[in-house]
């Protein structure tokens, strides 16, 4: 069994990030291995939770993974560990648009059986904190709330007047928080600046966070609810057998033809685009091509200018290419590689900045040219979960595979969709996006492997030729 608790908050901005954070590095400054998870999509959010902890931040999304999948997903993650923090998303109870609790952070801490610290904003109340709390704690009975931690409190005196209120909820106060900007993290366009981007500034801001979650919060009792959390029965995930359970993939390297029982071969390489431009990616993605019987390289395409050698596919995730567009473009050598890969019909999977990656231009700047479209950023965010079909055939999905994903970007290409669209959007509005050209498929929309484990199989097979 792992400890546990989930960080929530009453509304997005509450302080969320900090306190979950700050609790992950002080229980880890402890010796204790701690296993940091983030409900829903964010990539962001689970480098900073990686930089306190050790351990790769893995996310939990009901909507894109599935209700089904959360548990294993957390034991996969926590193996090992003494302790596990879940950062919440948005509110509490807030979901998927139109589709009640799903992929709420409540919905999740239900699903792990795992009880709740709320996170309340105080800067602005006093008695009715109070209210506020009993409202949380009352709205959904099999949500466990066990515990207040109250942020961004002025005075003393002001932390006297929320606790006075408080001993009424009969919710307890395990932590109070001062203003600090010490702790701040920047933001900008889609939310904040990736760890990749800011190691030093990160790490101190991460050990500002620890410190203050020590002086505030009493430790001791978080941990002794965390181990209040019941047992779970679900099985880890494993990606070696979620590749067998669905349509008989693959796993490992193929052994060569009457060669039973040899040292199997090693497998096609495929080349993961990294580094600050590229830092969006699911830990299970590389999991599952791996026991495929890829072998992964990461590059860094702001600094390499060559793919890695024997690169036979390439995956480009998300990220903030439009933040390094200028140094991208002058990557030249690099560009005429990807491009000439893609040209040979190799396997080449884009999402998002991927996609703006591979496109003819990025605000005017040169990009690979794979694609006959031009990205440019605007001032409109597009956000929000998608339902989405195969339109056909490519390296990564057979027409007619059915996908969950999620939109998170503030530029637009032109044309969005090519000859042969990647994805027709289903749901929320019906329409198609994407490109798929000889072997590249390449989209806006992020998905998560897990859900569809059969993809990274098809890719790996194509890669082998």
């Amino acid at each position: 069994m792992v400890a546990r608790l989930v960080i929530a908050a009453p509304s997005s901005g509450a302080g969320k990030t900090t306190v979950a954070t700050g609790l992950m590095a002080a229980f880890a400054d402890r010796g204790l291995a701690v296993s940091p998870h983030k409900v829903g999509p964010d990539y962001i959010d689970p480098g900073y939770h990686a930089l306190a902890t050790g351990r790769p931040g893995r996310n939990l999304d009901a909507y894109l993974c599935g209700t089904e999948l959360i548990a294993p997903l957390f034991a996969h993650g926590a193996r090992g560990c003494e302790l596990a923090v879940v950062e919440g998303v948005m509110g509490l109870y807030d979901g998927a648009a139109g589709q009640g609790e799903l992929a709420s952070t409540a919905q999740v801490a239900k699903l792990l059986r795992a009880p709740v610290v709320l996170v309340v904003d105080a800067s602005s109340q006093s008695r009715s904190v109070a209210a506020l709390v009993h409202g949380f704690a009352s709205w959904d009975p099999q949500v466990r709330i066990g515990g207040v931690i109250l942020n961004k409190v002025a005075t003393d005196r002001h932390e006297r007047l929320l606790r006075e209120a408080l001993e009424e909820s009969g919710v307890p106060v395990l932590g109070v928080l001062r203003r600090a900007p010490a702790v701040a993290t920047p933001s900008r366009h889609l939310g904040l600046v990736p760890v990749a981007e800011r190691q030093a500034e990160a790490l101190d801001a991460v050990r500002a966070q620890a410190e203050q979650v020590r002086a505030g919060c009493d430790l001791d009792a978080l941990l002794a609810l965390a181990r209040s959390a019941p047992a779970i029965a679900d099985a880890p995930w494993d990606p070696e057998d979620a590749l067998r359970r669905h349509a008989g993939a693959r796993v490992g390297p193929p052994l060569p033809q009457g060669s039973a029982g040899q040292v199997p071969t090693a497998g096609p390489v495929i080349a993961v685009a990294g580094g600050p431009a590229f830092t969006f990616s699911y830990a299970e993605h590389v999991e599952l091509l791996e026991a495929a019987g890829a072998e992964v390289v990461t590059f860094d395409p702001l600094r390499d200018e060559h793919l890695p050698d024997g690169t036979r596919g390439l995956v480009v995730g998300g990220g903030f290419p439009e933040v390094y567009a200028p140094e991208l473009s002058a990557n030249e050598s690099l560009r005429k590689a990807v491009a000439e890969l893609a040209r040979s019909g190799a396997p080449v999977a884009a999402e998002c900045a991927g996609l703006l990656y591979l496109a003819r231009s990025l605000d005017g700047k040169p990009m690979c040219g794979v694609l006959d479209a031009d990205a440019r950023m605007t001032g409109r965010l597009t956000l929000g979960y998608r339902e989405a079909v195969a339109v056909g055939d490519s390296p990564l999905a057979a027409a007619g595979t059915r996908m969950r994903g999620h939109e998170f970007h503030r530029t637009v290409l032109e044309p969005g969709a090519g000859a042969g669209p990647a994805w027709g959007m289903v749901r929320p509005e019906r329409r198609v996006e994407g490109f798929v050209h000889r072997g590249v498929h390449a989209s806006y929309l992020h998905t998560h492997w897990a859900s569809r484990p059969d993809v990274a199989a098809r890719f790996v097979e194509a890669c082998r030729g």
